[in-house]
């Protein structure tokens, strides 16, 4: 297990951080973490780990929140110019029948609410696109993290599944004696 205090924040300073920097702090941990020797395995602290991990499961409905709140907001803004764009058409409405005699006054009251219709219905479009944009984006991240968590996971996985058996690693393997082809292999980083 690692035991460095100063290297890794405390539970107050990681109260700050969204769920994607805590993963990223997790990976972060296991990469720098101390190799096993004669292993590819690797020494860290499983609370570190879980605490990282669970800080980081407990922030995403956070955002998860707020990415539904932005649809609301969207479903509250379109629903609000459908009853201003509504309210206008009957209040056109209204004054058509009050001025049928004056079929031009009739005709230009149309084109009004219908270009203000139009303007509204395009901000809204504008709007909806803008926030399926942003939940695409944040959903991408969010896969992104989640995509490299997994390999993280698959990977020491891998390497948990290459260590021997208990049994066998009690029992320690007899070395064997080294061939000068393999002794030359294994320095050939000293030759010049």
């Amino acid at each position: 297990m690692i035991d460095a205090p100063d290297e890794h924040a405390s539970g107050e300073a990681l109260s700050g951080l969204d769920a994607e920097s805590l993963v990223r702090r997790c990976l972060d941990l296991v990469n720098s973490a101390k190799a096993m020797p004669l292993s590819a395995s690797v020494l860290v602290s499983r609370d570190e780990v879980v605490e990282l991990l669970s800080l980081a499961l407990e922030r995403m409905p956070d955002e998860l929140r707020e990415a539904r709140w932005l649809l609301r907001e969207r479903e509250e803004f379109m629903a609000d110019k459908e009853r201003e764009a509504q309210a206008l058409m009957d209040e056109v409405r209204a004054q058509a029948e009050r001025m049928v005699a004056r079929t031009d006054i009739v005709r230009q009251a149309n084109r009004v609410a219908q270009r203000i219709l139009d303007d509204a219905n395009e901000e809204a479009r504008r709007m909806r696109h803008e926030t399926e944009d942003y939940c695409d984006q944040r959903l991408a991240g969010m896969e992104i993290v989640l995509d490299r968590t997994m390999k993280t996971v698959r990977s020491g996985r891998q390497k948990l599944q290459a260590i021997s058996s208990p049994a066998d690693r009690q029992r320690p393997a007899p070395m064997p004696e080294p061939e000068e082809s393999d002794a030359e292999s294994f320095f050939d980083q000293d030759r010049t």
